[in-house]
């Protein structure tokens, strides 16, 4: 908040969450174009004024239990290669934009690819006139999220948004504003699971043999993201101090990685090498596990979704920032790094 960010909340709870840390009603964008009237009233209730819309029932929900919103409109902008297609569920076409800006007047009241987003931008300048034409004086364009979190890619899709900004010339004194909550988060938390089990299996079409892993960790836990976006985990190996006295092959060996939970989609990874043989007590490191993580985590199979989390300091200075931050405000420097452990289940 002292850097003066902005916050998108999707419910009730993620605006009292951050009411409850300090922040000024007007930094909260409701950004769910679709709310229960209830989730409207105490947006209105606590002096939330920004939220999204598409369609035209939540213009009449805004008008009704949200009344006088300042009003951004969600436009259609497909990514057709983006993990999670969000434009299934949200985001007006085009062409029904027209009718949408007329209801509002009558009322009162993301991304992989750039090509994509230089077209949403484009997108937002037509809507833009038409807007104009109408009567209303608009002053921020909200160009979303879903950036990937790697350097190189954010920085292409910068070039592409600042390009498309420049060539779509609007107003001088527009404010643009954009959602790189993924990018910021994901480098954040390096999750560490401890192997609980493993088996070795002979597949019966093949002589093959399968080797297993299990961890205290999976898919229903902070390893959803591979179910909802595929996403591949690559894991580094820690030799656990116990087995130092066991005998353990060495040469590569690739393993199948299982979650704890009885359920057959609780797959991590479906094959993974190391450079070595893994036993029981041996650790995984699972890097840039700070985005959508332990916000999916639930207890199925009665396993607990509780991580221990333990800050690691990089260097004095850090350790001195993390000191002055945590006797002023009880928190830790960001610029440490930081490891969730999962909960070991006996």
């Amino acid at each position: 908040m002292q850097l003066g960010v902005g916050f998108d909340c999707a419910s009730v709870e993620e605006m009292h969450t951050v009411l409850s840390l300090g922040a000024d009603p007007g930094s909260i964008i409701f950004a769910n174009p679709c709310k229960a009237p209830e989730a409207l009233a105490f947006a209105y209730n606590v002096g939330v004024r920004r939220t999204t819309f598409d369609n035209l029932d939540e213009l009449d929900s805004i008008n009704k239990y949200m009344p006088n919103a300042q009003l951004m409109l969600r436009i259609f902008a497909n990514d057709n290669s983006a993990l999670v297609a969000l434009g299934d569920k949200y985001g007006a076409p085009l062409e029904s934009t027209q009718a949408l800006l007329v209801r509002a007047k009558r009322l009162r009241s993301g991304a992989s690819d750039p090509a994509v987003i230089r077209k949403a931008v484009e997108h937002s300048r037509v809507v833009w006139d038409i807007a104009e034409s109408l009567g209303f004086s608009l002053r921020i364009v909200d160009i979303g999220g879903g950036f990937q979190s790697t350097e190189s890619a954010f920085e292409k899709m910068a070039v592409a948004v600042s390009s498309a900004i420049s060539e779509a010339a609007f107003p001088e004194q527009t404010t643009f504003i954009a959602e790189p909550g993924r990018f910021y988060a994901r480098s954040a938390f390096t999750l560490v699971c401890k192997i609980i089990a493993r088996r070795v299996s002979t597949t019966i079409e093949s002589s093959k043999t399968l080797e297993m892993l299990y961890q205290n960790d999976g898919i229903y836990g902070n390893f959803m993201n591979g179910l909802i976006e595929k996403e591949e985990f690559m894991p580094t190996l820690i030799r656990s101090k116990l087995n130092t006295t066991m005998a353990r092959k060495t040469g590569n060996h690739t393993y199948k990685i299982w979650g704890p939970t009885c359920d057959s989609t609780d797959c991590v990874s479906r094959s993974t090498t190391f450079g070595c043989e893994v036993k029981i007590g041996d650790f995984l490191v699972y890097k840039n596990m700070g985005a959508y993580t332990s916000v999916t985590a639930t207890n199925f199979n009665g396993f607990s979704n509780q991580t221990g989390t333990i800050y690691i300091c990089s260097s004095p200075q850090d350790f001195t920032q993390i000191e002055e931050s945590s006797s002023e405000e009880g928190t830790c420097s960001p610029m440490s790094t930081t490891f969730r452990v999962p909960t070991v289940e006996l």
